[in-house]
Order: C-alpha cells, then sequence, then structure tokens
C-alpha cells in the first residue's frame, strides 16, 4: 500500500478524534491548521499530491464531522478570527461542490437548534461569495475530464431545488437569499461568471465543458423559473455579444447543450425575452437547423399547436427564421403549414377566434418577409391556399372570420400579382384591422416586447365582401397615391380654387309627398320618378302607423310589395326604411302578415337574404307588441326602451347578456329615498295572443330541406338567425298561455341542434336555453319537462368546460347559474 494516502488518512482522523474530545482551544486550533495544510493555500501546505489526496478521498467526511461536532460550548473554544481562519475556511476555500452538497445534506438532517443555524449562515456566505460559480466551473472541469455523470446530476438537483429545500425545512424562519426571487437572479449572476472563466478558458486555449450550466439553465427554466434568471441572464448576454464572436459561439452552445427535453422552455424564454429578431439571431444562432426538437417548438408549437404569443414575440420568432440564409427554408416551410390551417374548413369551424387571429398575425408577417424569388418560385402555391382559404373564411357566419380571411386574401393577393390587379374587400376599419395591416409592412420594424398588441374586438357584421380591381399593383394599398412632380394629374388640379359659396341656393324643385297607402303602393310597384320613389320610402312608415284602418285593407299586399321591394336608386339607410315599414304593417295587422311572412320563410325562390329579413322583421315587432303602451294607439317604439339587434354579429352573447340584465333589474325591487321614479305606461300585452302565430310556423319546417334552400346543409348562417329569433320570441312570450309550449318546442329544437359545428348557431341554442329559463315558470319547467330540464343541464355543463367557442362557453355558465338559481328559489318555498 502506498504509505502516503495511509498518512493523509491517519492525519485526518487523528484531527477528527482530537477535535471531538478535546476541550483545550489550542489543540483544536493546532489540529485544524494541521488539516488546513492539505487543503492548500497556506505557507506550510502540504505537497501536491497529499493535497489532491486530501481533496479527492477525506474533504467531505472531513467536513461532516465538524458539523457533526459543531456546538455552542465547542465553537466559544476558538475566537472570532479562529472561527473565520481556520473553522469557516473550510467551508468557502475547499472544493465548491463537496462543500454545497455537504452544507445542503446537513442541513436537511438536522433537528433545529444551534448547529443548523450555524450550517445556514455558512451556507448564505457560501452563496455571497461566488460559492456557485465555483462549484459549476469546477463541474465544467470535470466534465471535460469525463467526471462521474451521477455525482453531476445529483449536484444539478441540489442547485436548482435548493430554494425548496430550504423553505421547506425552514418555512417561516427562511432567509431572503433562499428566496426563489432572489436565489434564481442570483444563480444567473453566477452563470455569467462562470461563461466569463470558459471565454478566458478559450482565448488562452484550453478547452472547457459548458454542459453542466446548460444543464442547469434548463432545468430551472423547465421547473417554473425561467423568469427570473432570464430577466437577468439575457440582457448580460445581448450586451456581450454585440461585438464578440467567442461570446456568440459561447452563448449559441450554452443553448445547443440544452438537453432535449428542457429544451423548449429554454428556447420559448429567449424568444419572449429578446427585444428583437436581430437579437434573438444573435443569443441562438442556427439552433432551428441543428437541434430537431427546438425547430418542433419554434416551427410548430409555437406557431400551430398554440396561440399564447403577443403579436411583437411572433415578429421576433418569424424574424428570427428569415435572417438567416440556412434558416429561410423553414420559413417558406411555416408559411405553407400556416396557410393550409388557415385553409382548413375544420379549423375555422372547430379552432377558437383568437386562434384564427394568431394564424392570421403569421401569416401577415410570413409574407412580409417573403422576397421576389420566393414568391415568383411559391406563387402558384400561395394562389391555390388563398383561393381555399378564402371560401372557408367568407363562407363563415362570423363577421370577424370573414374579415380575417378578407385581410390575409388582400396580402397574399397583393404579393403575388404581377398584372396591376389584386383583391380589395370592404369591410369595417378598426384597432384589430389596422394592426393585421400594420404587420404587412413591419418586416424591417421589430416591435419590442414590451408593446402589447390592443385585443382583438369584435366588429359590426355589416363588412360584406366585395372583391374588386385595382388599378396598380402596389403591395399596401392603403397608402395614398401621390402623383409624380410635373404630372399632368398635378398640373390638372383645382386645389388651390376657392369654392363657390352656394349656402343660400335653394331647391327648385318640390317633391309631393304621397299622403295614401295605396298611391305608396303604386309608387313602390311601378312608378319610374326616382325622386318620387325615394320621397314614398321615407314617409311610408309613418303613413302606415297614422292610417291603421287602411292599411289592414291592404296589409297582405303591401307586406308582398315590401318583402320584394329592390332599391332602384341610391337612398342612405334603405334596408332600414323597408324594414321599419314592414315592422309596421305587421304591427297594424298582425295575424294575416305573420302568416304570410312565416309561410315565405320556407318557400321556394327567396334569397338568404330576404330570409333574414322576415326573422328580423318577426323579432322586432314581437318586441313592440309586447312593449305595455298608454294608449290604444300603435305609436312607434319608443326610444328609451330595450331595443333587439337584429343584425346579429359574433359577439350575440353580449346582446343577451344584456337582455338578461335589464330581466334581472327589472325584478329587483330598490328601496329609495328622495323624488318618486315615474311609472312606465301600463297597457295589454298584445303579443301574448299572437305569440303561437309568430313561434310555432317558424319552428315546424327548420328540418325540411328545399331545392334552394337546406337550413340543416350549407345555409348555416339562416339556422344560426333562426335560433336567435326563436330565442327573441321566446323571451318576448312570458306570462302568456303559450309559454309552456313553446318552451317544450324549443327545448326539443335545441336538443336535436346541441352538436352543430358552427358556433354562431350554437350561440344561438344557448340563447334559446336562457330564454326559456327566464320565460317559464319554475314550476311548469320542472313539473313538466325535467328530464329535459337534467338532460340540458348535463349538456351545458360540456359546452362551458370543452366549447371551443369563448362566446359559448360564456353563455353556458350563465345558463347554468340560471339553472342553479331557479332549483335554490324551489327549494325555499316551503310545501
Amino acid at each position: 500500500m502506498d504509505p502516503e494516502p495511509f498518512e493523509v488518512g491517519h492525519a485526518v482522523r487523528e484531527a477528527i478524534n482530537i477535535l471531538s474530545s478535546s476541550r483545550n482551544g489550542v489543540q483544536i486550533s493546532e489540529a485544524l491548521g494541521t488539516i488546513k495544510c492539505y487543503l492548500g493555500g497556506t505557507e506550510n501546505q502540504a505537497p501536491l499530491k497529499e493535497r489532491e489526496e486530501f481533496t479527492r478521498v477525506h474533504f467531505s467526511a472531513f467536513l461532516r464531522g465538524l458539523v457533526s461536532i459543531l456546538s455552542p460550548d465547542w465553537i466559544e473554544l476558538l475566537t472570532s478570527d479562529q472561527q473565520k481562519e481556520l473553522w469557516d475556511s473550510f467551508f468557502l476555500e475547499g472544493p465548491a461542490d463537496q462543500v454545497f452538497l455537504v452544507l445542503l445534506d446537513s442541513i436537511i438532517s438536522t433537528g433545529p437548534g444551534f448547529r443548523l443555524m450555524k450550517v445556514i449562515s455558512i451556507l448564505e456566505q457560501f452563496l455571497q461569495t461566488g460559492g456557485m460559480s465555483a462549484l459549476m466551473w469546477e463541474v465544467c472541469h470535470q466534465q471535460a475530464q469525463a467526471g462521474l455523470p451521477t455525482f453531476q446530476e445529483t449536484l444539478l438537483n441540489k442547485v436548482v431545488c435548493l430554494p425548496d429545500h430550504l423553505c421547506n425545512k425552514l418555512q417561516g424562519n427562511n432567509l431572503p437569499i433562499f428566496f426563489p426571487q432572489n436565489y434564481f437572479p442570483l444563480l444567473a449572476t453566477e452563470i455569467i461568471q462562470v461563461l466569463q472563466r470558459i471565454s478566458d478558458s478559450l482565448r488562452g486555449g484550453l478547452d472547457c465543458s459548458i454542459s453542466f450550466v446548460s444543464q442547469v439553465l434548463g432545468k430551472v427554466c423547465v421547473h417554473g423559473r425561467r423568469e427570473e434568471i432570464l430577466n437577468v441572464l439575457v440582457p448580460r448576454l445581448m450586451d456581450l455579444t454585440k461585438v464578440d464572436c467567442i461570446w456568440q459561439r459561447i452563448c449559441w452552445r450554452l443553448v445547443e447543450c440544452v438537453p432535449d427535453r428542457w429544451i423548449e422552455a429554454v428556447v420559448c424564454g429567449f424568444i419572449q425575452k429578446a427585444p428583437g429578431a436581430d437579437v434573438l439571431s444573435r443569443l441562438l444562432g442556427n439552433l432551428v437547423v441543428k437541434n430537431k426538437k427546438a425547430q418542433f417548438v419554434v416551427t410548430q408549437k409555437l406557431l400551430l399547436l398554440q396561440y399564447s404569443c403577443v403579436t411583437a414575440v411572433l415578429q421576433n420568432l418569424l424574424g428570427y427564421l428569415a435572417l438567416d440564409s440556412l434558416r429561410r427554408s423553414l420559413l417558406i416551410k411555416v408559411l405553407k403549414e400556416l396557410l393550409e390551417t388557415w385553409g382548413s374548413s375544420s379549423a375555422v369551424k372547430h379552432s377558437p377566434v383568437e386562434q384564427q387571429l394568431y394564424v392570421s398575425k403569421a401569416i401577415l408577417i410570413c409574407l412580409s418577409h417573403l422576397k421576389e424569388p420566393e414568391i415568383e418560385s411559391n406563387g402558384q402555391e400561395l394562389l391555390t391556399s388563398m383561393m381555399g382559404g378564402m371560401k372557408c373564411h367568407l363562407d363563415s357566419n362570423l363577421p370577424r372570420i370573414r374579415r380575417l380571411g378578407m385581410i390575409v386574401a388582400e396580402s397574399i393577393s397583393s404579393r403575388i400579382t404581377t398584372d396591376g390587379s389584386c383583391l380589395k374587400f370592404q369591410y369595417e376599419d378598426d384597432d384589430e384591422t389596422r394592426e393585421l395591416k400594420s404587420l404587412q409592412q413591419t418586416a424591417r420594424l421589430q416591435l419590442p416586447v414590451t408593446d402589447l398588441p390592443n385585443a382583438g374586438r369584435n366588429d359590426s357584421p355589416s363588412a360584406t365582401p366585395k372583391a374588386v380591381s385595382k388599378p396598380s399593383g402596389n403591395p399596401h394599398p392603403a397608402a395614398p397615391a401621390v402623383p409624380e412632380e410635373g404630372s399632368d394629374l398635378e398640373l390638372d388640379s383645382d386645389d388651390d380654387l376657392i369654392p363657390y359659396d352656394m349656402s343660400e341656393d335653394k331647391e327648385l324643385k318640390k317633391m309631393k309627398v304621397p299622403v295614401y297607402i295605396r298611391d305608396c303602393i303604386e309608387v313602390l310597384t311601378g312608378s319610374e320618378d326616382m325622386d318620387k320613389w325615394e320621397a314614398t320610402m321615407k314617409v311610408l312608415e309613418s303613413l302606415i302607423r297614422r292610417n291603421s284602418a287602411t292599411t289592414r285593407e291592404v296589409s297582405m299586399e303591401l307586406a308582398k310589395v315590401l318583402l320584394h321591394l329592390e332599391e332602384k336608386t341610391y337612398i342612405e339607410g334603405f334596408v332600414e326604411l323597408r324594414k321599419r315599414a314592414l315592422v309596421a304593417v305587421t304591427i297594424t295587422d298582425p295575424v294575416p302578415v305573420v302568416q304570410y311572412l312565416t309561410s315565405q320563410f320556407y318557400s321556394l325562390n327567396y334569397s338568404l337574404c330576404q330570409r333574414m329579413d322576415i326573422l328580423d322583421v318577426l323579432a322586432l315587432a314581437a318586441q313592440e307588441l309586447s312593449q305595455p303602451q298608454a294608449s290604444g294607439k300603435n305609436n312607434p317604439r319608443s326610444t328609451q326602451s330595450p331595443c333587439i339587434q337584429t343584425v346579429l354579429g359574433s359577439d350575440s352573447s353580449q346582446n343577451w347578456r344584456r337582455i338578461v340584465d335589464e330581466r334581472i333589474k327589472s325584478k329587483t325591487r330598490r328601496l329609495a329615498k328622495g323624488q318618486s321614479v315615474v311609472e312606465p305606461a301600463c297597457g295589454p300585452n298584445k303579443f301574448s295572443s299572437l305569440a303561437g302565430h309568430f313561434f310555432f310556423p317558424l319552428i315546424q319546417n327548420f328540418d325540411r330541406p328545399l331545392v334552394t334552400f337546406d337550413l340543416l346543409g350549407d345555409d348555416h348562417l339562416v339556422l344560426g338567425r333562426l335560433a336567435h329569433t326563436l330565442a327573441i320570441l321566446m323571451y318576448f312570450a312570458i306570462h302568456t298561455v303559450a309559454a309552456a309550449a313553446m318552451g317544450k318546442s324549443l327545448l326539443e329544437f335545441v336538443w336535436a341542434l346541441r352538436f352543430h359545428t358552427d358556433s354562431y348557431v350554437r350561440q344561438g341554442l344557448l340563447s334559446a336555453v336562457s330564454s326559456i329559463l327566464l320565460s317559464i315558470p319554475s314550476e311548469r319547467l320542472l313539473e313538466d319537462m325535467t328530464d329535459e330540464f337534467l338532460e340540458t343541464q348535463s349538456w351545458l355543463a360540456d359546452v362551458a368546460e370543452k366549447d371551443p367557442d369563448g362566446d359559448c362557453r360564456r353563455l353556458a355558465w350563465q345558463n347554468l347559474l340560471l339553472m342553479e338559481n331557479l332549483l335554490k328559489k324551489l327549494r325555499s318555498v316551503p310545501s
């Protein structure tokens, strides 16, 4: 046996015996000094071979022995200087990896008392004096020399989970340095120190492994502490990699060496923290080309499998792919996959609107980065994708989805057309639209991550597609045309001319307005005088309401004329004028007109627009008839009364939430002092006896397809409007004799269509359930429809949890709350 290891081991055992048995401070200090010679750093240090043997074989055991003999009486045998020079120095100057494990294991296994607090104090000093950077540097050398993987794995777990161990052990007595919000920024600073030593080592021509540092970074990020560590690490790496190619290589290797099981958390963190695509490219290099897992995360998961990134992060990600020739092939691949998703009818029907907005943004950003040769080589494929995707979006019932399709189609068309014409649609311009259009022009202007986009808002459904040819192939149609200098357009400009004052001019011709209903019918059906035709449209509603007796004589003829009436000349608000006149006719002579309108809804040779006009007229007429009136006259609808929004858009749940709130408010009794509130006008509810005429003809034939009309097929827009209209009619049928029968039929209607694939239809069905719960007395609801009630409750719970549409989920939760309130109300009633 080699005598030297025996001598080192014998000296360590002898020192431990003296330290544990002696109560003489001089002997203890001499024993500690003898062992410190093997640690190095003293004048009379032991030979190198003995020092290596001590640190490799005996150091951890010696530290555990020091901790085990620690007590208040024993520590008092040393002066404060001796404690720092001899006792503390073993923990602060020895091999950092062994010191860290001994300290942490001692803390975990030691009960409350002096020894525990002393060890915690030493661990605090270890962290404050750069112990973690020394630890990671030692492990990096061990990895370069093929160190023990089991030991390194144990050390990795202890380093990352240190706050958890200390929190579990100390609980309310924990020190601030061990809090996660303090520990992980400190760890990030220590990582920078290690990387600096690695940089110096590489400049000196020495090899060094970075793998352990990468493992620490990956494990911290995957444990949910990404924010704390990257908030410090990314800004420092940004500064260090600006002009130093060695630091760039170190940063690339730092991320490349992260194990695949943790790479997603690290890559996502860098993408979110980088303030621009150029910075991200500098930090990650060509990671997505070298690492298949990172490539999957960047090109698939962040773009197609989730939609949580804000717009600025999305710009960083796609800009990163566009900044290097090796990565541009991935940009083209990503664009094709995004367009495939965008053009999928199943995705348009079943994915949330927020995800479709996210995909649309990604497509627009990708298009902004494409170069002309790339567009030429992929133009035919882009055109095919545009045509298929545009059809899927324009077929949607939701105005917001249609508008997304229009904007993306416009952008693709503007990039691929070379003959000077491209698609142009008409739609409402709002914050979301402006943001989407700006993405087409921001390939070189990366927004900072802190600039969050405006939340998308639902727009009015009035936007209708209208493809026209543009006079130029400018890819940015929103930019105003500026005449070239010296052009004829500039010479012919009359902007400098002073307009002639026409404020005193008077109309030369006074149009004679019709005063009889029959004259109006004659003008609308046969007159070629456009001025007279326009004047008739503007006065028709008031004439109908003033001459109710005459209107009843010609109500059927007038209803037919109005239903088939087409605009002969431009009149502002023509559709609204015609609809109000139809409502006035329906109010004046309800039974025959309602029978006519409901019969025509399922007749042949009507356009979808006419069928939806019928539904709007019935809903508005039901609302007006249900309102109590002080006089016996058919007064126009009060502007103070709640108004039904007949053209229901993508956010119809908001309208129904308002209706429900009004119903709750009307049923709430409030006590207040002050001026008494004027009671509203009272009178009979005319809709009470007419509800059946409105409701049952509409609901009885919905499942019978016609040659030109199929509610259960392609005409789901009208089906959704029908569901909303039936819900409105049910709502205004409260306290009527037919309410229970209407509710039962409507519930069967809902049950037959509850799994419809279109979200707008499902919103209408859920609105119908709200109307049933609000309009039918709870006793009748539970007695006559117990089974249906329970089945509907189970279906609503499933919708509230799993439906991809946010409005459907909100409506389902609202209905569940209404059901719960009904049950509570019944339980509170004494039997």
